[in-house]
Parts: C-alpha cells; sequence; structure tokens
C-alpha cells in the first residue's frame, strides 16, 4: 500500500514538473499592424493594399525571462506573375521591426527565433514553419490616371485641385510638373495625393489651358509619362454643368 502511494505521489510529482516546463518555454506569435487607407488600423497576419504600404511586425513573444534571445525575420516574394523568390530580400535582426512595402506582389514573412539557456534551446526556424503559416503583405499592380479639366474656386468645393484620378494605387515613384502655355513652370508636386490649386504665387492664375508633365512609376515597375492638357475652368459648377464665367 505503501508503495502504492508513493508511485502516486511520484507520478503527481512528475505531471506538475513537465507541466511547469511547458508553461516556462518560451513561445513566439508574431503579428502585424497596418494603416490601410480608406480602413484605418489593422491588426493581423494578413494584409492587402496599394503600395506604399507600412507594416509593424512585432514577435509577441513570451516566458522568455531567463533565457537568451535570437530573432530573425525574413522577407520573400511571389510577384504578379506567380514566381517566388526562394532567397529572401530582406532580413531584419530585432525582436519587432517596420518594413515599408513598395513592390506589387504577395510578400511572405515569416520569424526565425532561438532561445538559450545554458545547454537547453528552444527554436522555431525552418522545421517550425513547414507547418506554420506565414505572415502575408500583398501589394495590388498600379494605376495612375491624370483628369483634364478641373474648376478652382468655384463655390461647390468640388473640383477645386488638379490631382490624379483617385483610383490611383501603389504609385511609389511620383513627380507632376503645371507650365503655362510659354513653358514657365508654376507649380509641382511629388505625392499623387497632392494637386495644383490654380495658383501663382498665391494668386489665382487666369481660365485658360495649361500643360501637365507626370513621371511615375509604380510598384510594379511600370513606368508612367503623362502629357496632358489642363482645362481651367472659373465659375464652372458640377451640378449644372454651366461656366458662369461666360453668362
Amino acid at each position: 500500500m505503501k508503495k502504492k502511494i508513493l508511485l502516486c505521489i511520484g507520478f503527481c510529482l512528475l505531471c506538475g514538473t513537465l507541466a511547469w516546463a511547458q508553461d516556462d518555454i518560451p513561445t513566439i506569435d508574431p503579428i502585424g499592424t497596418a494603416d490601410i487607407p480608406d480602413k484605418g488600423e489593422e491588426t493581423g497576419r494578413t494584409f492587402s493594399g496599394s503600395a506604399p504600404l507600412t507594416v509593424r511586425f512585432q514577435a509577441n513573444a513570451e516566458n522568455t525571462a531567463g533565457w537568451n534571445s535570437y530573432y530573425e525575420w525574413r522577407f520573400t516574394l511571389t510577384d504578379l506573375q506567380g514566381r517566388e523568390q526562394e532567397t529572401p530580400y530582406l532580413v531584419r535582426y530585432e525582436q519587432d521591426t517596420e518594413v515599408t512595402f513598395t513592390k506589387a506582389g504577395m510578400h511572405k514573412v515569416v520569424l526565425y527565433a532561438i532561445f538559450t539557456q545554458g545547454t537547453d534551446s528552444v527554436q522555431y526556424t525552418e522545421e517550425y514553419w513547414e507547418t506554420a503559416s506565414p505572415l502575408t503583405v500583398s501589394i495590388s499592380e498600379s494605376r495612375l490616371d491624370m483628369p483634364n479639366a478641373f474648376s478652382p474656386n468655384n463655390g461647390d468645393d468640388i473640383n477645386n485641385i488638379y490631382r490624379a484620378k483617385p483610383d490611383y494605387q501603389s504609385i511609389v515613384e511620383f513627380h507632376a510638373y503645371i507650365f503655362n502655355r510659354w513653358g514657365q513652370k508654376l507649380y509641382e508636386w511629388h505625392d499623387p495625393a497632392g494637386g495644383w490649386d490654380g495658383k501663382y504665387k498665391g494668386k489665382d492664375v487666369a481660365q485658360g489651358v495649361y500643360y501637365c508633365l507626370v513621371k511615375a512609376k509604380g510598384a510594379d515597375g511600370r513606368v508612367y509619362n503623362f502629357h496632358t492638357d489642363v482645362n481651367l475652368l472659373r465659375g464652372f459648377t458640377e451640378d449644372t454643368g454651366v461656366n458662369n464665367m461666360n453668362q
């Protein structure tokens, strides 16, 4: 009877030791957070959007007290044609990191983590990621177009700024210039979200035809070169389509 009691006590102690050891093993749960235009902040493991897209990655490591930690974030790309890179195009050696994605395609993100304590080692490397799902960031192909007219200072707060059409996406380089008919540069901007308000040195320019030159590049490598006439219409209202300057 005493032997049975001792065996039971020993088994309970062993189970308690194993449970304590399991709880004390370092773990990772990598996750990302991104500010998606028109959606707001998103936290998760899968993201999609237009370039440039910035994602903040966190290892979410737990039970690391008393352990030496090593972190290695690896980034690979599968392009829009389905060609997958085997060698990482980017490696970061930090627990948490931030990356701005500027190339179209699907980016796979994995975190290699190694924890050591004396002769003990816990590793999350190739074998771990054979079954675990990577984080992914999908960047859309590029798109850009420019309008041929705008109507600043018309009182309706519509179409007051000459800028890229709102459906642009994944534009990573952008340079735009406005010229008058004599070739004088009136304005320039370097963000597709920006634009020209129809002024030169703070004063309204006259109604008429101006010229816009745009040089841009998409996340998919596409190059854009626009040479566009810009009709500046003053007094034009969107609701009636009438130019009040001619009434």
